[in-house]
């Protein structure tokens, strides 16, 4: 499950169970990915608020199965099987299309995106590829780009804070070993109108 210590459902204190309680899925299911976590619970508190306003906030205009495709490539770059697992699943549920899932899968694996994205979003997809790997070659120009080719300021700000919070819990997750024994994957949030809704289901 992950190479320290965690708390679970059933062993946690009244603290963190309320928080638990607030993240869990079917079945007091908690994923590794915040079970981590609970040796210092404040942390999964941070955690999950800035998961769900930078994924699963409405006042986001890009699609969600956008963000959920970046989030899944920059887990690929990241070598963290883990994420690239859990939010692959995610993107195929919204997505609705297994069959199309399946074609960005495997581009992901060839790193052809161009394949598989609109100009727009593939240029998106190399911001997120430089932000990961070469994040200190990113120049003003590159930002230019991705309004040239149709992002928005704020959709620009959209896909930053989203490779970054993978880069951050993909460093988390490899870096502590945590492994998908026993989650189930693909649970997300779903109610995006509220950010306090922190609910897997």
């Amino acid at each position: 499950m992950s190479w320290i210590k965690i708390i679970g459902y059933e062993e946690a204190n009244k603290e963190l169970k309320r928080i638990y309680d607030r993240v869990k899925g079917p079945n007091n299911n908690v994923d590794n990915v915040l079970l981590i976590h609970s040796l210092r619970p404040h942390t999964l508190v941070g955690h999950m608020a800035l998961y769900k306003n930078v994924l699963h906030n409405s006042n986001n205009t890009l699609p969600k199965w956008y963000l959920e495709a970046l989030g899944t490539y920059v887990s690929h770059l990241n070598q963290c099987d883990y994420c690239f697992q859990h939010h692959f699943e995610g993107f195929k549920r919204l997505l609705g299309d297994d069959s199309r899932a399946d074609t960005f899968k495997e581009v992901v694996l060839k790193n052809k995106l161009s394949d598989f994205f609109s100009t727009k979003f593939f240029a998106g997809s190399l911001y997120a590829k430089m932000l990961t790997l070469n994040h200190a070659d990113i120049t003003q120009q590159d930002i230019e780009h991705l309004r040239e080719v149709g992002f928005t300021e704020g959709e620009i700000l959209e896909v930053n804070q989203v490779v970054s919070y993978f880069n951050y819990v993909n460093r988390s997750v490899v870096g502590l070993g945590v492994d998908t024994h026993g989650d189930i994957l693909g649970l997300s949030p779903n109610d995006s109108d509220d950010p306090n809704n922190w609910s897997h289901n």
